[in-house]
């Protein structure tokens, strides 16, 4: 297929990100000699204003670094922990089991410490240098797009629940049109207090990010949360801001087809897709033929089997026990394989698996009823994938949004509401407690072949997230396509599982198809057995990757960005 945008290929340096204004921003770093962590934070934060929507600056932002000069792979989390008071009860006591909307799901706000760290350890600028373009698209405002614009008109009655909210994002009473400019003045000040204060530390480069990162969670913004969250029935305390650090860990990893896919851990939804990955390894996924009704099925299937274990057993690791090395295991991969029927699909979640012995467990009691009416949007995400001159690579998934909790009064934040992706009920491994990690749905990913960058993907959309991405690697890498064919490439998406946000619906066996599918291809699924649910031809529902493919023997790098959303690729 001929793609509707060329792939950006470049010598250089290369950045994709969900906006053009942020992928611009990470591009100018990268050209005044930043590194690829330079210029993600850089893109990370223009995110966390552009996007302010689907990506809050006091949200969550996990990462994964490849550094050239070690050979070595870490994450970031990037995900708060819910606030020392709450209990494991409490949703079930005073909520009927429901976590609301508002201060309630609140976790502590971890991208700043997260883009921090990873400047701080891995960076070589300071954060003045990288914040600059955030800063001046906040104070002087950017003209209005059409998603955002889109989602301020339909979840009008959610920001006007709240006059901080409204103030910003309905000025004058209404959601801006198109074309008008777009301020964001509080927030621009926030991030400029952070570089104030990191210009008047002194010391070194990193002393000067510590005080940046002090301002933010022992300073006056720290104030300002917790003394909102005291005066309106929150339970985010300065203790809670005060004692936060974002975590380094190792990923996680299966080998497909000679290349080694790296995800984030179980704390996310990360390792489904290396899972999914494991299961369809031995598949001679080329032999059904691209987006076949065979291949579809295939696809489809595996996935619904690692969200079955997802759902059984993705929490923090602190706090439950997850075998992850035994659910990515190829012997594990291969008993869940033998639970795929190609002539029939499973009508609901199929069973989890008992990892130490391959068998099907029991369905869980936490599981919820099914629901009724239309598969749930995705709701929130952005992403951003860089990979520099001397070979390092970022990769990074900032989150969360502004509709369903409070700007917080003259910061122009929105502290994590990630709290919707917890379990009420305390028997779900993603329950809720103090100082857990809600099971998070935003996952970056890097994949190796013979020890250096292959690809360098992510993507929005919350469950499909990983389906997108999914659907994307196996493009790449059993079809051949060019990185903007791969991503430019018909969608499906299902959602036979508990969906990850608060309330958790569950439509079984509900399998949703661009419709540049061909109907008989949908008719033959629905043979299958998959409830079929028609998208637009192009949707942005079904998820926007960016990615970059660094071509070694070449000495080219190949960039591409989703035309389902607003993302652009550069490179040079």
């Amino acid at each position: 297929m001929m793609p509707n945008r060329p792939v950006i290929m470049a010598a250089r340096h290369a950045v994709s990100t969900g906006h053009y204004l942020a992928t611009q921003a990470g591009f100018a770093v990268l050209e005044a000699g930043g590194n690829a962590v330079d210029a993600g934070v850089a893109a990370g934060l223009v995110l966390g204003v552009v996007q302010s929507d689907i990506v809050n600056v006091a949200g969550v932002a996990p990462m994964i670094i490849w550094r050239a000069e070690t050979g070595g792979m870490t994450s970031i989390d990037g995900l708060g922990t819910w606030p020392a008071a709450v209990t494991p009860d409490l949703f079930q006591r005073e909520h009927e089991g429901r976590i609301p909307e508002g201060l309630l799901r609140t976790v502590v706000p971890a991208a700043p410490h997260a883009w921090l760290t990873a400047l701080a350890r891995y960076g070589t600028m300071s954060l003045s240098e990288v914040a600059a373009p955030a800063i001046r698209l906040a104070t002087e405002g950017f003209a209005m797009f059409p998603l955002l614009a889109d989602n301020l008109r339909d979840w009008q009655a959610d920001y006007a629940r709240w006059p901080s909210s409204a103030a910003i994002y309905l000025p004058g009473g209404r959601p801006p049109e198109v074309g008008e400019l777009f301020v964001q003045a509080d927030l621009g000040r926030s991030l400029q207090y952070m570089v104030d204060e990191e210009a008047v530390a002194g010391g070194s480069r990193e002393d000067g990010i510590g005080a940046a990162r002090d301002a933010f969670y022992k300073g006056d913004i720290a104030r300002a949360i917790a003394r909102f969250h005291a005066e309106n029935g929150g339970l985010l305390s300065e203790a809670d801001l005060a004692g936060y650090a974002c975590r380094e860990e190792p990923t996680c990893r299966i080998r497909f087809a000679g290349i080694e896919v790296h995800s984030c851990g179980p704390w996310s939804q990360g390792p489904a897709l290396p899972q999914s990955l494991a299961i369809l390894a031995d598949d001679d996924l080329a032999g059904l033929g691209h987006n076949s009704p065979a291949y579809i099925h295939r696809v489809v299937e595996a996935l619904k089997l690692a969200f079955a274990d997802r759902e059984r057993h993705y929490g923090d690791p602190r706090f439950v026990d997850v075998p992850i090395e035994a659910l990515l295991s190829p012997d594990y991969a291969r008993a869940r394989r033998k639970l795929i029927d190609d002539a029939r699909a499973w009508p609901e979640m199929p069973p989890a698996g008992d990892p130490g012995t391959g068998a099907a467990v029991g369905e869980s009691a936490t599981m919820p009823p099914p629901a009724s009416g239309a598969s749930p949007p995705p709701h929130d995400t952005s992403y951003v994938c860089v990979v520099d001159r001397w070979g390092n690579a970022f990769s990074a998934t900032p989150s969360d949004v502004s509709r369903d909790t409070p700007v917080i009064p003259g910061t122009g934040l929105c502290p994590s509401s990630r709290g919707s992706q917890s379990w009420a009920n305390p028997a779900h491994p993603s329950s809720v407690a103090p100082g857990k990690r809600p099971r998070l749905t935003p996952n970056p990913a890097l994949a190796l072949k013979d020890g250096r960058p292959f690809l360098v993907f992510g993507s929005p959309g919350g469950d499909v997230q990983t389906q997108a991405m999914l659907q994307v690697f196996l493009n790449v890498v059993v079809f051949g396509m060019d990185v903007q064919s791969a991503v430019e490439a018909p969608r499906f998406a299902s959602f036979s599982f508990p969906i990850s946000f608060e309330p958790h619906e569950y439509h079984p066996g509900r399998l949703n198809l661009e419709a540049r599918l061909p109907e008989e291809t949908g008719a033959a699924l629905a043979a299958l057995g998959h409830e079929i649910e028609w998208w637009p031809e192009r949707t942005w529902r079904a998820g926007s990757v960016c990615l970059i493919r660094p071509d070694h023997d070449a000495g080219i790098l190949h960039a591409g960005a989703d035309f389902r959303r607003a993302g652009y690729a550069l490179g040079w």
